[in-house]
């Protein structure tokens, strides 16, 4: 499988995990035109509480884990889950508790990326 194609996989499966817990607001930031970016996708979601957070970073792991052989490079912020990153180096997705996703407004930092919105399907 080409590294397009993985990526692309990886990209499908965490969307999969994130609608498996009724994540929202996901959109997906292509930043692989973008020089000095510190990944080529962000995936960023919203939970409610501290436990769909939670849940929401456990269910992308676990999915990705089981499906696609793979496991994050790095996670960050599961002590407080007000927002997780999950680092499987070419693709970061950013979970965070809604107040915190609108706080922090990380939607404009990257500005120049090509984005998508997913549709809930829920």
């Amino acid at each position: 499988m080409s590294k397009t194609a993985e990526k692309q996989a990886l990209i499908d499966k965490i969307v999969e995990a994130i609608q498996d817990v009724k994540g929202e607001d996901i959109m997906i930031f292509d930043l692989s035109n973008i020089e000095n970016s510190v990944a080529e996708t962000f995936i960023i979601c919203s939970g409610n509480s501290n436990t769909q957070v939670s849940a929401l970073a456990g269910s992308v792991e676990k999915k990705v884990r089981n499906d696609l052989k793979d496991r994050p490079w790095h996670v960050e912020g599961t002590e407080n889950s007000m927002w997780v990153l999950v680092d499987y180096v070419t693709v970061v997705v950013h979970i965070f508790q809604k107040e915190v996703r609108e706080y922090y407004d990380i939607e404009e930092l990257w500005g120049d990326a090509k984005i998508t919105k997913i549709e809930n399907e829920f």
